[in-house]
């Protein structure tokens, strides 16, 4: 298994109140996908949000979070996070909310 499947337990809990949550391996690790378009997922390491260009910067001033460049890149809008941060409610929380508040705004796919 490339991810941790305790901090996918996790996400699980965070989102299992909502509708339209599907679930995707890619990256090497397992996505959530919300009505279509990801959301948040882990990877061996940590974890990642989809917070969107604008939501990008807060979402680094969040201890545990860093820019995310699988490829050597960074990926615009993406922030990779700790195991740490990940494992910790309150940053966990302001990072759902971050992409949450981006990915709400996209269609449906």
């Amino acid at each position: 298994m490339a991810y941790d499947e305790g901090l996918a337990e996790i996400l699980r809990g965070d989102l299992s109140d909502e509708d339209g949550v599907t679930e995707k391996k890619m990256f090497g690790g397992l996505c959530f996908m919300l009505n279509g378009n990801m959301l948040c997922g882990v990877h061996k390491g940590g974890g990642m949000f989809r917070v969107g260009k604008d939501n990008h910067a807060r979402a680094l001033q969040i201890d545990g979070a860093q820019e995310m460049a699988f490829t050597g890149r960074p990926m615009g809008g993406m922030v990779d996070v700790s195991d740490a941060a990940m494992a910790d409610d309150a940053r966990r929380a302001q990072l759902m909310a971050l992409a949450r508040d981006f990915v709400d705004g996209l269609p449906a796919k």
